[in-house]
This record gives C-alpha cells, structure tokens and sequence, in this order.
C-alpha cells in the first residue's frame, strides 16, 4: 500500500433526470406527508440546477443537497474514476466473454456499457429497463471506468493490439493469490457518494452484460463519507493510518507523464488511457492491533494521530531519511513502509493509488475478512507498481501484517468523445 495521496474531486455539474412515469398526486401528496421530499421531482436549486425525476407541473420538491447535485462526466479525455476524489461506495468487477463471444459481441456489449455509464453518471435512468433503485437520488459522484484483462485479446482475435504493459504481473513472496477472483477478459470499476446509486450502477452493468458476458468475480468497498471530517483530508484505511499522503497530483508538471499513456504512444488506441492494477489486500487486523501505537508508527514511517513522517513536521513536510535519534538509530527505521515506497527511493517510480476498504465479515476462525481493495495507476505498471512492489517484497515492515489475495491488471483506453463508445478505437479501428 504505497504512501500516497489523492487529488480533489472535480467541480460537480448537474444534469435533468428524466423518468419513465410521472408519480401520482396522491403518492406525491403521501411522500411529502413522509417527509421524502426530493423523491418526488424535476426540481430547481439555488443555483438554477434541475435534479431528480419528473413530477407533476403543479407541485415541488425540496432540491437534492449538494451531495446528490455533484456530476462526474462521462465523455472526456479520460476516462472518469481516475482522477476524481474518492468515493463513499465502490465495486470492482470482472467479466468473462461467454463462450462463442468474440470482438463483434464485445463491441456491442461496450456500446451499451457507455451509453448507460452516460446516462447513470448525468443522474438519468438507465436505457435498458431501469430497476428504480435510484430513482430518488442525483449523479451523487457517479463513475464508471472499464478496462480490458490480457485474456480478452486472445478471445476477440486482437492479440498484435495488445499492449507489452499488459504481459502478467510477476510472482511476489505476500502473494496468497485466489485465481478465481483474479484477473478477467474485462473490468468495471464503480463508485458514487451513495450505497444506493453505486448499487444500482452495478446492477445496470450486470444486467446489460446479458448473454455477452459473465461475471468472473466482484468485490466491494467504501471509504469515509464526504463531509464526515470537520476538513478535507487524506483518507484513513482500517489500520487507523493516514493512507495516501504521498499520492501524484495533477497539478505536478509530470502527473500526465507517469499516469497516463501520451496520445502518440503504443498501441494508438491507448492514447490518454492509463493501466490500472487491482489488489484485493487482507490486513490481519488482529495481529496489527496487538500493536502499540508506537510499533504501528515503526512500522509505517508515520505518525498515527496525523500521518507526519517520525522525522517531523506535518503530514506533507519531506521525511529526512538520514535523521537519527540520540542513541544514533534512524528515526523513519529503514525498512519503514513509507520509506521503501518512496519514489525517490524507487528510481522515481510512482503511482496514482484510488483504492477503497473492504469488510466481508467475519471467517469461519472469527478473524476479520477486511483490508484493502488496492487500485493504482500508471502510465506503465511496470515501471509504476512492479518495481515498488518487488522493493516492498524484500523487507517491508509491514508485509508481516497483510496478505495479497488477489490481484488483476487491465488496460484503461482513454475517454470516448460525444458519439463514441470506451474502448472502440480497438474494437473498430
């Protein structure tokens, strides 16, 4: 889990949602009784803003808090759930191409994955028999982010466009890998501000899958709500630490260069697009929380209460890796997680990390079933994840407190323009 940190969401925007049915009087009469207000309609904002389904010309609703109003979109450079700020709900999911599937099916099936990712992410219903799990709710930061595995090459006959970046990642020591969750033709990432509005994205997507696809694995996770801190701030992951502080920033000069691959790189239907490395990390919290807070700190490089280097300073002030104490030992131990992930101590490697915490419950021994859903990015896995985490591998403090179960790495084309689908460069080109 490289010690990185996240940029801000970007300034939200927000859409008409448009119903197949207008409510009756009488259920608007009986929802606003309830005090559902806001369930019910077409409404405007302070700023002018029209959110939420169609009511009757008549009535009103209150509008959508600014959690519901805030819109990622979906046509751009990129693909969104990259560079967006993190989310309170996410998923992660892989599919296989059922048998007989091939680059003509795939096509179709991308087609309808970004018409509905479109209109999910604008807070409209989905096109293909929308379930009305959303109905009440905005955008509420809605993304949805596809990518393709090494595998769906060979199964569309694609195999001279796939990218070298995808060849498998390498074997590591923490590596306890389930190959039934690993890997997979293609890849969704979701996430929203909203349990109900990632739900139904993902039911949308699974739905629209039809007889095209099928789901090899699903995983889920969540993060801190917005607004649940008195200040912006770096996540915190189930160990209790600041996770992310060291994260690139698009503001850096070099933040396209190590995240994204260059609209003239290799393969052409790349451009823009970046690779992204999927790690479902268990954290054996019960041995972690053994731990005195000092150990803890050890362990990380970081102080627990504010994510500063033990070196001193803030959260965002340089750790001095040469800083002793009076008994002559280094201050930030050498095989301190934050100093081995650093990317001056990595030849300059570094990633975008976006992950999102996971709790399964509780194991047949009653140990927690929690840790990290790790998700990076980069230009180049490997010249981004390989090489930190081959260093991680030979004498990471903290490797004695997680283990890798699974792990996938997939190609993420860059953004469909107006009247494009993801992907259709190689689908079409």
């Amino acid at each position: 889990m490289p010690d990185q940190s996240l940029p801000k969401a970007r300034t939200p925007e927000v859409t008409p949602r448009e119903s197949k049915a207008a409510p009756t009087h009488e259920d608007i009469s009986r929802r606003r009784l309830l005090g559902t207000a806001g369930a019910t309609g077409l409404v405007l904002g302070t700023a002018g803003a029209a959110v939420g389904y169609a009511a009757a010309p008549s009535e009103a609703a209150a509008p959508l808090t600014s959690l519901g109003t805030d819109r990622a979109m979906f046509h751009g450079k990129h693909q969104p759930g990259i560079t967006d700020g993190l989310q309170a709900r996410g998923h992660v999911a892989a599919f296989d191409l059922a048998a007989g599937a091939g680059r003509k099916e795939a096509a179709a099936l991308l087609r309808r994955w970004s018409q509905t990712a479109r209109r999910l992410m604008a807070g409209e219903p989905s096109p293909h028999e929308d379930t009305d799990v959303a109905r009440d709710a905005g955008p509420s930061s809605l993304t949805i982010t596809f990518g393709f595995g090494h595998s769906f090459f060979a199964r569309t006959g694609l195999e001279k466009q796939r990218p070298s970046a995808l060849d498998p990642l390498p074997e590591f020591s923490s590596d306890h890998l389930d190959k039934n969750r690993s890997n997979g033709d293609l890849w969704v990432q979701i996430g929203a501000n909203d349990a109900l509005v990632a739900f139904h994205a993902l039911r949308a997507i699974q739905k629209d899958a039809g007889r095209a696809a099928k789901v090899r694995w699903q995983m889920n996770g969540f993060n801190r709500s917005p607004g649940a801190t008195s200040h912006p701030m770096t996540a915190r992951n189930l160990m209790g630490q600041i996770d992310g502080t060291r994260n690139p920033k698009p503001s850096e000069p070099d933040f396209d260069q190590r995240i994204f691959v260059p609209e003239k790189g290799e393969p052409a239907w790349m451009a823009n697009g970046s690779y992204a490395v999927v790690r479902r990390i268990r954290m054996l919290l019960d041995d972690w929380e053994k731990l005195s807070v000092r150990a803890q700190e050890d362990v990380i490089g970081r102080r627990k209460i504010d994510g500063a280097a033990l070196s001193g300073g803030t959260e965002t002030t340089a750790m001095d890796l040469e800083k002793t104490d009076a008994k002559g030992n280094l201050v930030v131990p050498i095989n301190a997680h934050a100093r081995i992930t650093r990317p001056d101590q990595n030849g300059g490697a570094a990633m975008l990390r976006r992950p999102f915490s996971f709790h399964d419950g509780i194991d047949p021994d009653g140990v927690p079933d929690a840790g990290l859903l790790f998700i990076c990015w980069q230009a180049d896995p490997l010249r981004g994840f390989v090489p930190v985490q081959r260093k991680l591998d030979r004498g990471d403090a903290l490797s004695q407190f997680i283990r890798h179960e699974s792990s996938g790495l997939f190609a993420v084309p860059g953004g469909a323009a107006e009247g494009e689908y993801v992907g259709q460069k190689l689908l079409e080109g």
